[in-house]
């Protein structure tokens, strides 16, 4: 993954994520998030009893948007991704509840379950100085 994109997720806390509601209808949700590079994985915590968590975990396959904590009026800078929602037996969400609350412990305190989102496509927008880039990301499917 390119170390810009990595640079901008390791930055950033709060993710919108958009899954398929019943009706096939985009459904959005806010929430904070702690990205683990090396699998290219973001983790989230809900309320198992949030409408959206009915509905990831009837279709787990989500999209969403980063933008910088601090917004910048004069560049366009931010991530859109698409993704799924990992099931709790899959190796790479075994750990994420430790590795949620290493990073923001404040949510020990709140009820919920840590999620593993993992990240297929990434597409970031960087028009800082007027000069706009765009830096691509896809995993790599195992045949």
């Amino acid at each position: 993954m390119n170390t810009t994109i990595i640079g901008f997720l390791e930055q950033q806390t709060c993710a919108t994520i958009c899954c398929i509601d019943e009706h096939n209808a985009p459904y959005c949700f806010n929430c904070f998030y702690v990205f683990e590079p090396a699998e290219g994985l973001i983790y989230f915590k809900s309320s198992e009893h949030a409408y959206h968590t009915t509905l990831i975990e009837a279709n787990p396959v989500v999209a969403g948007t980063i933008l910088p904590d601090k917004l910048n009026k004069l560049a366009t800078k931010g991530v859109q991704w698409q993704g799924e929602i990992l099931d709790v037996t899959n190796a790479l969400a075994l750990d994420a509840d430790t590795i949620y609350h290493r990073r923001i412990q404040i949510a020990r305190a709140i009820k919920g379950k840590v999620y593993t989102i993992q990240l297929n496509e990434i597409k970031m927008t960087d028009s800082h100085l007027g000069l706009t880039r765009k830096h691509m990301w896809t995993r790599d499917k195992v045949k």
